[in-house]
């Protein structure tokens, strides 16, 4: 159904983006007008956010193509003797990765899994693809929440109304280690389980993935001729670039401890990626390579900031959640609250976004129905990440680098959706 009938995920913005017009129009009280302006006014509103989005791309993919990195995951991925544990090593690999921080898991998942498919004879490689995608599903869950952290921080937008939150009470609370640990054991088993019949497989050819690493320019070697050249293939230009960059990370985690952000990993990536590459020509080649697949994020992220715009500015964001909020009990509104934040995830795919939108209502409810907050918001949290498994919008950086559309993993994560929907639900309801 996937193959046949999802476009691919610039048609599915731009039919997204219409669908909240309406929507707006139908269920606020919008006018076109103002439909129009809020999207105009939002569409550039995630830029700094595309560029990290890029560069997490960018850095990642470079980083990876170097000769130490590659040695590192291709050690790895020989751990792995057949099509079912290959498929259990990815899994596992990308919920840890993304559990530590979203923007590493979102990298390594798909980079890990292409190393796997140059070792693994007849694995499917969509299949592959989507479990190194699956373990994206507890990013918000983890270490890098931006909601558990945002009410974790002093100062936060909704301190007055519920104080300061600590993440004992959320990203380690008792319910949400359970939820965790339930997708560590369960996601693994169930990609294994969706593993095709071996006369459906559709394995990709290994020549494709070796000629991808001879295009790496790792690989080549360049000749000295002038004193240009000579700068271009220093290496200790790159070494010093790549130690001085070190430098800072260490002086961030001696002064901030183990806290992880998308820029931080970036400037990891890069630099990093610097020093494992040995001279600036040969940095600057991969990067050419890597740029390549950004094409997706840069001309879509645009159009979900103008879908954002429209979403939050009309009041469709808030409507959407009100309604569920107004059907909820107590014991069901976890439940809800997570229904809600899944649906609202389709178009505000924004965790801090989203939760700027929904925690005035959220909090709200819970004080009225006498709920957790801290579950209040892990469910809201949940439900940010839970529809990313069919929501293309973050699955575009793990497309780029395996060479795959959307609708070559979709299928696979639909069921990823169904079966996690329960098991979120369950202890949502019941922890």
């Amino acid at each position: 159904m996937m193959q046949r009938y999802l476009p691919d995920p610039f048609v599915f913005v731009i039919i997204l983006t219409f669908v909240v017009l309406l929507l707006g129009l139908i269920i606020t009280n919008s006018s076109p007008v103002q439909m129009v302006q809020y999207w105009g006014e939002g569409f550039w509103n995630l830029l700094s956010f595309s560029m990290q989005m890029v560069l997490v791309l960018v850095t990642g993919y470079v980083l990876a193509s170097s000769n130490l990195f590659k040695k590192g995951l291709s050690g790895l991925a020989s751990k792995a003797n057949n099509p079912g544990q290959a498929i259990l090593l990815v899994t596992f690999v990308s919920l840890l990765a993304s559990w530590i921080n979203w923007g590493f898991g979102l990298v390594i998942g798909a980079l890990f899994a292409k190393e796997l498919a140059k070792k693994v004879n007849n694995v499917d490689y969509r299949l592959l693809i989507a479990s190194a995608y699956s373990g994206f599903l507890v990013w918000h869950a983890g270490l890098a929440g931006s909601i558990p952290l945002t009410i974790a921080t002093e100062g936060h937008f909704t301190s007055d109304i519920i104080g300061v939150i600590p993440t004992s009470e959320t990203i380690f609370a008792g319910f949400n280690l359970a939820i965790v640990a339930s997708l560590f054991i369960i996601l693994p088993l169930l990609n294994k389980r969706m593993a095709p019949p071996q006369d459906q497989v559709v394995e990709i050819d290994k020549s494709l993935l070796e000629q991808d690493t001879d295009m790496q320019a790792s690989t080549v070697e360049y000749e000295e001729t002038t004193p240009a050249d000579k700068l271009e293939n220093s290496k200790v230009l790159a070494w010093g670039t790549g130690l001085l960059g070190i430098a800072f990370l260490l002086y961030y985690f001696v002064n901030n401890g183990f806290q992880l952000n998308l820029n931080i990993v970036n400037f990891g990536f890069l630099f990093l990626g610097i020093l494992f590459h040995g001279t600036p020509r040969l940095f600057i080649d991969t990067v050419k390579q890597a740029v390549k697949g950004a094409s997706g994020i840069i001309i879509q992220f645009p159009f979900y900031a103008g879908i954002m715009g429209m979403m939050v500015a009309s009041g469709l964001a808030k409507e959407m959640s009100q309604w569920f909020v107004s059907i909820s009990t107590e014991f069901t509104f976890p439940f809800f609250a997570f229904i809600s934040a899944g649906i609202v995830n389709f178009f505000v795919p924004s965790g801090g976004g989203q939760w700027a939108v929904q925690a005035p209502i959220m909090i709200e409810a819970a004080n009225q129905l006498n709920v957790s907050i801290p579950k209040t918001s892990m469910a809201v949290a949940w439900g940010d990440a839970w529809t990313n498994m069919i929501q293309p919008f973050w699955a575009l950086p793990a497309l780029a680098i395996a060479g795959l559309k959307a609708k070559d993993i979709m299928g696979y994560c639909l069921i990823v959706l169904f079966i996690s929907g329960v098991i979120i639900s369950l202890g949502l309801l019941l922890l």
